[in-house]
Parts: structure tokens; sequence; C-alpha cells
């Protein structure tokens, strides 16, 4: 890990420790990575669809997360009845339509989740806190929650340096 990924916000993972530190510092490694692939970024860089015909764009992938932070943490574990962020129909794909969206709105929403999705893990007494999920009804553990957030964001984050290098030439996170 470059030395000044700790000075602008992101610390690797511990190569020893519990699974649910483990799994917490994979998780936030992941978010880190995100916000550091927007970094020095304008809102039309952020807005950019960079690998045409695709229209996905960093600031739609910081929008996405912030829905599926939402979705897994507090609709699923918390049991939250709350809405999407962007979509009152549960549209997950409106969120990438980032055409209009700033960079202060899409992180704020962003960071609301992530410190909602720490408050509700931290709370709960065990990774084995089962809640039903959304569309089966079948009981999701907070353990399948946080190892897919960490699938959602490694998979994305992968999109997201492609997007990064076609905008300015950055390469590697």
């Amino acid at each position: 890990m470059p030395e000044n990924d700790a000075a602008r916000g992101r610390v690797g993972p511990p190569l020893v420790a519990d699974e649910r530190t483990m799994l917490r510092a994979y998780l936030d490694f992941h978010r880190a990575t995100l916000a550091l692939k927007c970094a020095d970024l304008t809102d039309e860089q952020l807005r950019r669809a960079a690998s045409p015909p695709s229209t996905l764009t960093l600031l739609g992938l910081v929008r996405h997360m912030a829905e599926v932070e939402r979705a897994w943490f507090r609709r699923t574990i918390d049991r939250e009845d709350v809405p999407l962020v962007w979509s009152e129909r549960g549209d997950f794909q409106e969120a990438y339509d980032a055409s209009s969206a700033t960079r202060a709105a899409a992180f704020a929403a962003w960071e609301a989740e992530v410190e909602a999705a720490r408050r509700i893990e931290e709370a709960a007494p065990s990774l084995d806190v089962t809640a039903p999920h959304a569309k089966t009804g079948e009981p999701v553990s907070l353990r399948l929650v946080m190892l897919h957030l960490i699938h959602e964001y490694a998979r994305h984050n992968g999109h997201a340096d492609l997007l990064r290098e076609a905008i300015d030439g950055t390469v590697g996170a």
C-alpha cells in the first residue's frame, strides 16, 4: 500500500485479527478505495461516462453504493422502513443516473449510509444476527451482509479503476 494511503483515509486491513475485526477492516478499506478513486475530480469529471457505450460514472457508483449500504444495513439488518435514497419505486438502477448529481449530495448520502451501517454493525451482538431477506424472506446474517458489501465494493472498485484511468490517467488506488 502506498505510504500516502493512511494520510488520505485508507488503512490496510490487519494481517491477523478475529473475524469481525477483519470484515470491518476489509469493508472500510474498500469504502476508502472508492473515495480515493473519486478524489480531486470535479463534479463534471465524476459524472463523465468514461467508457462508452456504458453510462457508468464514478458519481453513479457512489450513489449506487449509498443505496446498497442502506438496503442491506438499514432496511434488512435493522429492519427500518425507509425508501431508497434516489428511488421511491425501489429501483436501484436510478442511482446510477448521475447526470445532474453533485459530489456534495452524493457523498453526503453515501457517508450518512456508511455511518448508519457502522452503527448498526457495531450494535449487533454478533455476526450471527439474522433478518429476513427483502425479496425471499429467508434469514440472512450480518456476516453475509458484510461479505456481500465487501464483494460489491471490490467489484465496483474495479469499475472505478477503469473509469478513473479514462478520466485523467490516474492508475492504482
